[in-house]
């Protein structure tokens, strides 16, 4: 096994450069040195490795280069906490906090978010990752975020996620769908549901594997018009007259333009949202800050939030 005592940050950063920029000319760019410096990063990293990490016909990592840049990410962000944590014990809490949020909820909740967390610590710079729960996973495997907002539950081992809130879902369908007639005479329930096309996540995703139990139990069979993953895209179809969804409370719209139509569903279980960090990762001064900004925040807007339930309750 080769020794990695003389590796430097430097290589690595280098390394990275390469491969987010795509080549070595651009890489050097980024980095405001010449190209004859970011080669030779790159060899003495390789020869220190004993493989090939990046193939030079394409400018794409190996299979060895891949692993790296999933390991170089990380020790980036560790490096940068670091360096904010030793600034944050001498002065007030400083640098950069990298938070991801699906979408549905970033949309009320990161306003004030980075209004509280301004006022709390100026010299803290928020960075928003907006994405579904599948991509923010992997962001915070990498490294690039330190703190996630998604459903729950993640069935991540490497990952530790605490409650937030849960929210009500809702069925949303264009006027014209039966179900819109039937729920004006009386309320909905999951037999309703039984055969009728939805628009719904893939198998896999934690409210999709919810309602393929819930179906199975009662016989009844779960029709899919479309697999989409990412709630936003599903209401967008929805709100735009293609078929009908189950829809957190959050993602309904409030445009008085389209026709659709909104009802309860008996039985439906309620979304569950949770703040998710690394399990073997140790948070910065600046995001040990986002966190707590971020706590407040729902705690003062959730329960004006239509639907929202700002109280984690095990059996929802």
């Amino acid at each position: 096994m080769p020794s990695l005592l003389v590796m430097d940050l430097r290589q690595l950063q280098t390394f990275l450069a390469v491969v987010d920029h795509g080549s070595f000319t651009a890489a050097s760019r980024a980095l405001h040195t010449v190209q004859s410096n970011v080669s030779g990063h790159i060899a003495r990293l390789e020869k220190e490795l004993g493989v090939t990490l990046l193939d030079r016909t394409t400018g794409l990592p190996t299979a060895e280069g891949a692993v790296v840049v999933e390991r170089a990410r990380r020790i980036q962000a560790e490096f940068s906490a670091l360096t904010a944590d030793v600034h944050s014990v001498a002065t007030e809490v400083a640098g950069p906090a990298r938070i991801g949020l699906i979408g549905t909820t970033a949309r009320w909740l990161v306003p004030r978010l980075i209004e509280t967390i301004a006022g709390r610590h100026p010299l803290v710079s928020v960075e928003i990752h907006d994405a579904t729960t599948t991509s923010l996973l992997l962001q915070l495997h990498s490294g690039a975020i330190e703190l996630a907002v998604l459903t729950m539950p993640t069935n991540d081992p490497e990952v530790v996620t605490t409650p937030l809130f849960t929210e009500d879902r809702l069925i949303a369908m264009p006027t014209t769908d039966p179900l819109a007639a039937i729920s004006q005479s009386r309320p909905l329930t999951l037999a309703d549901l039984d055969n009728h096309p939805l628009i719904i996540e893939p198998k896999g995703r934690p409210f999709r594997d919810q309602l393929d139990a819930l179906f199975a139990e009662r016989g009844y069979t779960l029709a899919t018009k479309a697999e989409v993953d990412g709630t936003r895209l599903v209401a967008s179809l929805t709100f735009e007259g293609f078929g009908a969804s189950l829809l957190p409370a959050s993602a309904i719209s409030n445009r008085t333009d389209i026709d659709w139509f909104t009802a309860r569903v008996d039985g439906l279980p309620r979304r569950a949202v949770g703040l998710a960090t690394r399990r073997h990762g140790l948070l910065s001064a600046p995001a040990r800050a986002l966190r707590d900004a971020l706590h407040d925040v729902i705690s003062d807007l959730a329960e004006e939030q239509p639907g929202i339930h700002p109280h984690f309750s095990p059996d929802l």
